[in-house]
């Protein structure tokens, strides 16, 4: 859970390098509280209005997470850009978000990876 909370705290943080961990777990706990969200709509019967809320509150965490994982690949944040074109744009970048950081520092900072033990 730590992952999603550190992603929260730096949420205008669009500088720096995430690392693939940080990223799929924010991505894996965001899904979950997505699902949990739609099961309590329908059960409340507000339905849409929940998760709408939610995906417009994690946005801005969301776009520095993708625009930090990016740094880590060695690539700038306007790769984001491809989230325009419909499926070839996100297809690329799931690529980019799978691929492993630059080992060592690069332009955009030092490797989240060096003193990481998880």
């Amino acid at each position: 859970m730590h992952w999603y909370m550190d992603v929260l705290k730096n949420y205008v943080g669009f500088s720096g390098r995430a690392r693939r961990t940080e990223f799929w777990m924010f991505v894996l706990i965001n899904f979950i509280v997505g699902i949990v969200l739609t099961v309590i709509e329908n059960i409340v019967g507000l339905t849409g209005v929940i998760t709408s809320l939610y995906n417009l509150a994690i946005l801005l965490p969301c776009l520095a997470l993708g625009m930090r994982r990016l740094h880590d690949t060695g690539r700038s944040g306007f790769w984001l850009l491809l989230l325009l074109i419909p499926f070839l744009g996100w297809l690329v970048l799931l690529i980019f978000y799978i691929l492993e950081g630059t080992p060592g520092d690069n332009e955009y900072g030092p490797d989240p990876k060096a003193g990481a033990t998880a």
